[in-house]
């Protein structure tokens, strides 16, 4: 009986242990799809954020390349800064080295000339003055001033002053030879106007600038001594003056011994011309009075 009344009690036991969890199945799934939703709303709401957001912006050009500007250095040790900072000795030394060259220069152009000059006449002598029918009209027939003019009309002169009682006594031929022979002469010198001071230049100009050399290492050494060491910014200075002295006192020798000798040569050249051109006229003297005496 007591197996009897238990037996719904027993039931009810038996219903609840063996009854299927589906609550618990349920519960389960729903809070699994509740976290899946959570996190598909931030991605759901990153797309129209990301919709939302504005295209790339383009990449800036790249800037034009930097032309450098050539940059203009002074040179401190130049021949600007050497009249700048040179005291008066430099300068002095500096302005007599200036004044040979100009007149080096100056004398060669001249000489130059002159000689074109007596090379042109000479060659109007052989086609002017010997064709003539006396020598009167034959320098007449030379340019003024030529010196071929002046030798005849040297001879000419003579003749004519043969005649004093002084003159009476000098046989005409040497007193003719001798009126040519100083006009040639006088002829010779002029050319050599000029020469002496190439000669001077040449021999002279490199120990000016020889001078200056030493004046600029005396700076130098001065520098030395003030400073207590010798640093290369307390040489440069005076010894690029020394270096510029020297370099100066070579660019005027050296042109003007060259000038001097080649310009010698031509001299020499030309008085062989005007040499012989006198001869030749104190022939024609003598012969014209030697005709004449005898007629």
């Amino acid at each position: 009986m007591q197996l009897i009344r238990r037996l719904p009690a027993l039931l009810a036991a038996i219903i609840l242990a063996c009854a299927p969890a589906a609550p618990l199945v349920f519960s389960t799934a729903a809070h699994a799809q509740a976290p899946a939703a959570d996190a598909a709303k931030p991605a759901d709401a990153a797309k129209p954020a990301e919709a939302a957001a504005p295209a790339e912006a383009p990449k800036p050009a790249p800037p034009p390349p930097v032309v450098k500007e050539r940059e203009t250095i002074e040179n401190p040790y130049g021949l600007e800064a050497l009249w700048k900072q040179g005291d008066f000795v430099s300068k002095g030394t500096l302005i007599i080295l200036v004044i040979m060259s100009m007149g080096s220069w100056y004398i060669m152009f001249v000489k130059v000339y002159e000689q074109y000059k007596l090379f042109k006449e000479a060659a109007a002598v052989k086609a002017t003055f010997w064709t003539s029918g006396s020598v009167t009209d034959g320098a007449a027939s030379l340019k003024e001033g030529s010196p071929f003019r002046f030798v005849a009309e040297s001879a000419l002169e003579a003749k004519k002053h043969h005649e004093g009682k002084l003159s009476d006594t000098v046989d005409y031929n040497e007193w003719v030879t001798m009126a040519i022979q100083r006009a040639v002469e006088n002829v010779g010198s002029r050319l050599q106007d000029g020469l002496a001071f190439l000669a001077t230049v040449g021999s002279t100009a490199p120990f000016v600038g020889l001078f200056g050399t030493v004046w600029g290492i005396y700076h130098a050494l001065t520098a030395i001594g003030i400073a207590g060491q010798a640093s290369i910014d307390k040489v440069a200075g005076p010894v690029g003056e020394a270096l510029i002295m020297t370099a100066f006192g070579l660019a005027v020798a050296v042109p003007a011994v060259l000038a001097y000798n080649w310009l010698v040569r031509r001299n020499k050249v030309a008085m062989e011309h005007l040499r012989g051109y006198a001869a030749d006229l104190h022939l024609v003297m003598v012969a014209g009075a030697s005709r004449k005496a005898k007629a």
